[in-house]
């Protein structure tokens, strides 16, 4: 796809929330509008979120709070494939988490076992999220893990993400860097720009990946993970001066703009 006609052709498409969706508190632009009309269509809708906190229930929550409707199945979150990752690569492990006690939650679900820094030594595997209580102790446990041949795993790989205009609060990533620093060993992710997230996004649509749009404000997530998936690609950038990377094949403004070149383009009977 190399410009706004060929959006015709899209029969899905998959939204990152943060900087896409809302930003903060607060639904971009168009982004309830764009939703609706794509739905109306028949055409497939699914959130992609590399969020590192919360699980898709919390995120439909959400949702629906800012007027955009959800179920469990139209979401899907990094954070809800860790448990079933680590249990697919290790097994029931203990587990250091950094992370909140959600992250625990589902660990524990999986079948693994969250062990206390002072146990640090007994983990088989750390993992990583968002950690709004990280500390100094944290890290060193973590890092002793890591160096002692625990496995790595972030949920991503973000460094930051935003809570607001000019905003934003350090992420998943960041945390991971500073532990993959002291231990000398980089993590494994899981979230965008990843395969495992894109393939249950796409799996949700149920069509192939060169027909669905992944729409998203990263490019260094959402563009890269979706180029690599087979995906189209759609750039939010508030800047119309910022240039075009070649991951991207097609790029705007907000939520609203995109509405505004898919009515535009698609077929007279889905226009209204």
């Amino acid at each position: 796809m190399t410009d706004a006609e060929s959006l015709a052709r899209i029969e899905g498409f998959v939204f990152d929330l943060d900087g896409t969706i809302w930003e903060g508190p607060a639904l971009l632009p168009g982004a309830a509008e764009l939703v609706t009309a794509l739905r109306e269509a028949g055409l497939g809708v699914v959130f992609a979120s590399n969020c590192s906190r919360y699980g898709g229930d919390v995120l439909c929550e959400r949702l629906g709070k800012l007027g955009i409707e959800a179920d469990p199945r139209d979401v899907v979150s990094a954070f809800d494939l860790v448990g079933d990752e680590i249990r697919r690569r290790l097994g029931p492990v203990p587990v250091l988490v950094v992370g909140t006690e959600e992250l625990a939650k589902i660990l524990r679900e999986a079948g693994c076992h969250p062990v206390a820094e002072d146990q640090a030594a007994d983990a088989r595997a750390v993992i990583v999220g968002v950690d709004p209580a990280f500390s100094y102790p944290r890290l060193r446990a973590a890092a002793r893990a890591v160096a002692g041949g625990a496995g790595f795993f972030a949920i991503n790989l973000d460094a930051r993400f935003p809570v607001g205009p000019d905003l934003f609060d350090p992420g998943c990533g960041s945390l991971a860097a500073a532990i993959a620093t002291a231990s000398g060993v980089p993590p494994i992710a899981f979230g965008k720009p990843e395969h495992p997230l894109f393939r249950v996004a796409i799996e949700r649509i149920g069509r192939s990946a060169g027909a669905i749009a992944m729409v998203g404000d990263s490019t260094a997530s959402d563009m890269t993970g979706g180029r690599a998936a087979g995906m189209v690609t759609i750039w939010i950038d508030s800047n119309p001066d910022t240039p075009r990377p070649p991951t991207v094949d097609l790029a705007v403004r907000d939520p609203a703009e995109l509405l505004r070149l898919w009515r535009a383009a698609a077929p007279h009977g889905v226009r209204a």
